[in-house]
């Protein structure tokens, strides 16, 4: 009877369920005495999940470090781009104003060398005049009735100015002309003189103010040229910024959801 007892004990303790499934068993009372203080049955599960959510939760970080970082060395490339677009122009007006430059002061000294050959050729012109007049005039004395010793000359013994009253007839008609063509030859080289200085003053007045006008107009295109810059260097500095906002923008809506303390907390805080 004993062995057949413990048979049909042994049968019915098979079809029975078992006295602990798990922790949440609501079964398992404390007069059960089939849970004990520090037993864990998920414990391997959990911590398989934990550490497959912290390796999911580490790639995330690192994709989006990733990203962040590509989007940084986009803006540092396009920034670098523009500061060496920036470099170019610089260099470029710097080119052209050391072209200007330099064709200004060829510009000057052609017309300081033309200035000074033209008052090289005027002082020629009138050493050769010169010499023209002081032959000629030797010419006259050695023709001229006073140094022929002619006997019709009333010259007076007091001097060359002077003649003989007695014996002077008056200045002849061909003495006459002659001193008119040479008063009108002296008021024509007079006009002539003045015309020159004239038209030399006036030469020189018209190539001042066009020496005036073209530094004008290059000071004007100079400005021109720098405000231009200045408004480059502020759009680019405008779409930067815009750029950087909009960068920081989304990099607070992409890290929104940061780790605080207690969630680093709720870890380690069993003795098993």
């Amino acid at each position: 009877h004993s062995v057949f007892f413990i048979v049909i004990c042994l049968l019915l303790s098979f079809k029975d369920i078992p006295a602990r499934q798990s922790d949440n068993d609501i079964r398992n009372t404390v007069s059960g005495m089939q849970k004990f203080m520090g037993e864990d049955l998920n414990f391997y599960e959990r911590k398989k999940f934990q550490e497959e959510q912290n390796r999911e939760w580490s790639f995330q970080q690192q994709r989006e470090w990733r990203n962040a970082r590509a989007v940084q060395k986009r803006a540092e490339n396009l920034y670098a781009e523009t500061r060496l677009q920036f470099d170019e122009t610089a260099r470029h007006l710097q080119k052209l104003e050391s072209a200007t430059k330099k064709a200004v002061c060829a510009a000057v000294k052609e017309f300081n060398k033309n200035q000074a050959m033209e008052s090289a050729e005027r002082k020629k012109q009138e050493k050769k005049q010169e010499q023209e007049d002081n032959l000629a005039e030797i010419s006259s004395l050695l023709h001229g009735d006073l140094l022929s010793e002619n006997p019709q000359q009333a010259a007076s013994s007091f001097g060359p100015h002077r003649v003989v009253p007695d014996r002077w007839k008056g200045m002849t008609q061909e003495q006459l002309e002659q001193i008119r063509l040479v008063q009108k030859q002296q008021v024509q080289e007079k006009l002539r003189l003045q015309e020159e200085e004239y038209q030399r003053d006036m030469d020189w007045d018209r190539r001042r103010i066009q020496g005036a006008r073209a530094t004008l107009l290059f000071e004007r295109q100079q400005q021109r040229q720098q405000r231009d810059l200045r408004r480059a260097l502020d759009s680019s500095n405008l779409s930067l910024a815009r750029e950087q906002c909009l960068q920081k923008k989304c990099m607070n809506e992409v890290y929104t959801n940061q780790p605080t303390g207690d969630y680093f907390t709720q870890f380690n805080t069993r003795s098993r």
